[in-house]
């Protein structure tokens, strides 16, 4: 029971520094109480965008082509398994602090910029742009919500053109990651609390909100809007949006295999995954 208490109060404190931590686009509203939530692994974007990222990182000499392999074999694994218990958690969170330790904030946003332009604008599904489209003509304000780091986040929404990203969030002293995570990874429970810290913070009714994803994983922030719809969805996900009446909109052509565009990331395999770039790329900095 302590545990679980533990792993709340973890959740909640993500949600709030995630919320906290969010830079919204001004924006002319009709319903200042509506907003869009999108989550991005497969939701928005083809694959993994912290696999992209390590992708760009290698391109660039800074990762290698082995353990890029590694990465895509253990998301590979993971995605395979369906399953992401405590102790995964805890290993992701683990090795996270490792991965920021050192690096210059202002590196890891050029790098994701460069990168974005290179690796993951092409991968973004157009059908689930064109949703958030729709949004932003209607007037809402649209946020990503995702357990990659949140300024990696908040260059993929910046280059869509959207209100805003929820991310994890890491320490800084000085504009330099210290290592340590504040609060937990953005992933599950934690999403669903940084969208209700959002909402108290930017004055949303969350019952006048929608919510995408394609993970069951994401079930606690899909549960918590009155419009939730189901994006390319994973075989539980799915059952549960036919059993609830939601919409389901899938937008991969051909075989709807699991395994779309190979590696598609679940959640913190993601980021646990992508960690050994940050790690590749804060042994170059050192080295320099």
């Amino acid at each position: 029971m302590r545990r679980l208490w533990r792993r709340r109060e973890r959740a909640e404190l993500a949600g709030e520094v995630a919320a906290a931590a969010a830079r919204p686009v001004p924006s002319a509203n009709p319903d200042p109480t509506a907003a869009a939530f999108f989550d991005v692994d497969n939701t928005m974007m083809q694959g993994a965008s912290i696999y992209h990222f390590a992708r760009g990182l290698a391109a660039r000499g800074l990762f290698t082509t082995k353990d890029l392999l590694l990465f895509a074999l253990g998301q590979a694994i993971f995605r395979i398994r369906g399953n992401e218990n405590p102790e995964h958690i805890a290993k992701a969170k683990e090795t996270a602090l490792a991965f920021v330790a050192g690096l210059k904030v202002e590196d890891v946003i050029r790098l994701g910029e460069e990168i974005y332009d290179e690796e993951m604008g092409s991968r973004i599904w157009s059908g689930t742009r064109q949703l958030a489209q729709n949004h932003l003509d209607a007037g809402e304000r649209v946020w990503l919500v995702t357990a990659t780091p949140v300024e990696l986040a908040q260059v993929i929404a910046r280059r869509l053109g959207l209100t805003g990203a929820l991310g994890t969030v890491a320490e800084t002293r000085d504009g330099i990651y210290t290592g340590r995570l504040v609060g937990d990874l953005l992933h599950g429970p934690a999403k669903a609390e940084a969208v209700r810290a959002l909402a108290r913070h930017e004055g949303l009714d969350l019952a006048h909100c929608s919510a995408y994803s394609d993970s069951a994983n994401d079930l606690p922030m899909l549960r918590l809007v009155g419009n939730p719809v189901a994006i390319n969805p994973d075989a539980e996900l799915r059952e549960e949006a036919r059993a609830n009446g939601w919409v389901i909109k899938d937008f991969r052509s051909g075989r709807k295999a699991t395994m779309v565009g190979l590696p598609i990331a679940a959640g913190v395999g993601a980021l646990a995954g992508g960690i050994a770039a940050g790690i590749a790329l804060r042994r170059h900095y050192r080295s320099v």
